[in-house]
């Protein structure tokens, strides 16, 4: 008989805190935002503000825009929060202390400085409307978000194993394209948030890891379903002020595109390189069903290459309100 859910995360739950340990900071310790940002208290501050608004003038239209993009998907931390609390075997209420509970409070603790500190520098550069930039968020929040993965705990860490990955190569791209533009102090900071998703991205597909060893089969289903449905962005539901739900993404996505920030191609290697990090191909004692799911995630990345050639990217500039020019 195969193991519930519930017995699954039960006994995993057992290793998590260790791996708290290894995958998260010490809150002590950790970089917090005032670390990269003028100081307000101290005489040289409107000399450091100058400075950072004269780095600030030359990045591009495209680039401004997926950094806000960025700074919204992180501030809207409360929705992924609350998802997470919600999964098959964490019992906040139930269960305030357990390793599951810490484990996304902790989580959380450390994601929610990345909106933080992106906000504040957007703020203080002077390029950006951030009362549209705010609005955009408060929307993001309040319209919630569906991924597709139910209460489901194998979905939702197969999707989050994706997403950090997917998080982690925006930032860094990011960092690469600020220190092009000659923004040293930009880079700096996309990139300090581009390791912690690392991290994250590793916790996560270490959990997934510990699931195939008990529970294969189930969790080759759940991984099949997803990429089925596809892996879409937590911010999928983006919009502006007067507009509907979901509008904006696309643009937000057509930006990312031409920067070369996050691409369809990057969507392919990270379904490839988590076929790999879990061993797909080796997963022993799979039903028949399992089995055919697992052929279907092998043959997918090159069904996808395959489309993506296809893909063009639009050239048309979207006028963002979130942007003063």
């Amino acid at each position: 008989m195969e193991p519930s859910r519930i017995e699954v995360m039960k006994h995993i739950g057992k290793e998590v805190d260790d791996l708290s340990l290894e995958f998260l900071n010490p809150i002590e310790s950790n970089w917090q935002p005032a670390d990269f940002l003028p100081d307000s208290g101290k005489e040289n501050f409107f000399d450091e503000l100058k400075e950072l608004q004269d780095a600030c003038k030359e990045l591009p239209y495209d680039y401004l825009a997926v950094l806000v993009g960025d700074c919204i998907t992180e501030e809207a931390l409360p929705t992924y929060t609350s998802w997470l609390m919600t999964v098959e075997g964490i019992k906040q209420v139930e269960e305030p202390n357990s390793e599951w509970v810490k484990w996304v409070r902790w989580w959380s603790a450390e994601e929610n400085r990345h909106g933080d500190l992106l906000n504040k520098y957007l703020y203080l550069s002077g390029r950006i409307n951030m009362r549209e930039m705010e609005t955009s968020t408060q929307w993001l929040i309040a319209d919630g978000f569906d991924i597709g993965t139910d209460d489901d705990p194998y979905r939702n860490f197969i999707y989050t194993s994706f997403q950090e990955l997917a998080t982690n190569i925006s930032h860094r791209r990011t960092a690469t394209l600020a220190k092009k533009f000659g923004n040293t102090h930009l880079s700096k900071i996309c990139g300090k948030i581009a390791s912690d998703e690392m991290r994250h991205a590793k916790a996560y597909k270490t959990f997934i890891s510990k699931f195939f060893e008990v529970d294969p089969s189930e969790v080759m289903l759940a991984f099949e379903d997803m990429m089925r449905k596809k892996i879409v962005m937590p911010a999928h539901f983006l919009r502006e002020t007067g507009e509907k739900i979901g509008e904006v993404f696309s643009h937000f996505s057509d930006s990312a595109q031409r920067l070369g920030v996050y691409t369809t191609i990057d969507y392919i290697e990270i379904l490839e390189s988590l076929l790999q990090e879990w061993k797909i191909e080796k997963v022993r004692e799979l039903n028949a069903q399992a089995e055919r799911a697992r052929d279907y995630l092998l043959a997918l990345p090159a069904r996808l290459r395959r489309i993506a050639d296809r893909t063009k990217i639009p050239e048309l500039e979207y006028e963002f309100k979130w942007i003063t020019r």
